[in-house]
């Protein structure tokens, strides 16, 4: 579909997005989100090939293992013979895959809207969950995703949370095209709070 069809036409970041085939990506130049995004580089960079030596890089220059010499040869020191700060260093990034995915699975049973917080921040905060459990490559069903979503908004959104219930398919829609339809409601709920 061409974007440029709608030149006169008012059209959100998710409404761009949703017909340029984006899927489930807040938009990353935010600067409200840099600690988010960073985050999300770090789980990146964590489940990669030599993962931990590149974070430890970006952070810190380039990762250097203390080294000792033993009769005249250069050798690189024993994990036992580490320092407590370099103990630290070398264990940072040892959470197991499976720790990650815990982690994540209770971040969604966990998440909730929070007291004030508008529709765009909400969604931004639920996509960026999503976006986390799609690099582990957890699946989770789209009418749970869409559920957990939808449920979450505060009381204010019920009749339009209803509405959304009725209007599409919770089983093929994703939460971005239930966001965009929310959006479109904002105004009328900001009016009854």
């Amino acid at each position: 579909m061409d974007l440029m069809i709608s030149l006169g036409q008012k059209n959100t970041l998710a409404e761009y997005m949703i017909l340029s085939g984006a899927d489930n990506r807040p938009p990353m130049l935010d600067k409200d989100l840099y600690d988010s995004w960073k985050s999300r580089m770090e789980l990146y960079m964590q489940n990669i090939e030599h993962g931990r030596m590149i974070l430890e890089s970006v952070e810190h220059g380039p990762l250097i293992w203390p080294t000792v010499e033993d009769n005249g040869v250069i050798k690189m020191k024993k994990y036992a013979k580490l320092s407590v700060a370099e103990k630290i260093q070398a264990d940072y990034t040892s959470l197991t895959k499976q720790e990650r995915e815990c982690k994540l699975y209770d971040a969604f049973d966990k998440f909730t809207h929070i007291k004030r917080e508008s529709l765009h921040t909400y969604y931004l905060r639920f996509t960026q969950m999503i976006n986390d459990m799609n690099i582990y490559k957890m699946k989770l069903e789209q009418f749970q995703v869409n559920t957990k979503f939808l449920n979450n908004l505060p009381p204010e959104w019920s009749k339009f949370v209803t509405d959304v219930k009725l209007v599409k398919d919770l089983h093929t829609s994703n939460f971005d095209q239930l966001h965009v339809y929310l959006e479109q409601h904002e105004l009328h709920v900001l009016i009854i709070s």
